[in-house]
């Protein structure tokens, strides 16, 4: 047990003078870079989707450790415990992006189709204004005012079935002027 605690004492020291090497020459970076690339890539490649995202994700890990390290300070834990904390802070950062641009994404996907409707209702009254005034009229109170067939045969004193054939009629003079405006 104290064999392993005085090995864990100087690995620890090693790791140190690494770090206060690399931090007065970046160029001896490469050293802790070695030491500790398989663990960071380990840790970053079990939370994304893919190897090329993982080897992404991992070396801006090493870029963001290389021009942090003049602000490293020691504090007797693993030089890797740092470059997971920039890693996680790193993997956090692009899910919030990922997120905010599906957000964008979706909004703008939401305000085309909410244009789209607006100009397909727009389209449709001004369609149905050129109907015969007794077929507009049907429907009108049949799908604006949203009235039974009964109401409105009786509002118009007809029967049931008369309303039913204007509906009818306004409905494929519809269609028929939808399909010959947009060809």
């Amino acid at each position: 047990m104290k064999a392993l605690e005085n090995q864990n004492l100087k690995n620890l020291n090693d790791e140190r003078l690494q770090v206060a090497a690399a931090q007065e020459d970046p160029a001896r970076f490469a050293e802790l870079y070695e030491d500790n690339f398989e663990r960071v890539y380990a840790y970053v490649a079990r939370r994304v989707g893919n190897r090329e995202e993982a080897q992404d994700v991992t070396a801006d890990v090493f870029h963001q450790a290389l021009s942090g390290l003049p602000r490293f300070e020691w504090r007797r834990l693993p030089f890797v415990a740092w470059l997971l904390v920039i890693a996680a802070n790193v993997l956090s950062d692009r899910w919030q992006r990922s997120a905010r641009h599906q957000e964008v994404m979706t909004d703008d996907l939401e305000q085309v189709g909410m244009e789209d409707d607006i100009e397909r209702r727009a389209m449709l009254y001004q369609l149905v204004e050129t109907l015969p005034d007794d077929q507009q009229r049907v429907i009108n109170r049949r799908f604006v005012a949203q009235k039974s067939l009964r109401e409105i045969a009786r509002e118009f004193g007809r029967s049931e079935g008369a309303i039913k054939q204007l509906q009818l009629r306004a409905l494929q003079n519809l269609r028929d002027r939808i399909r010959s405006n947009h060809g």
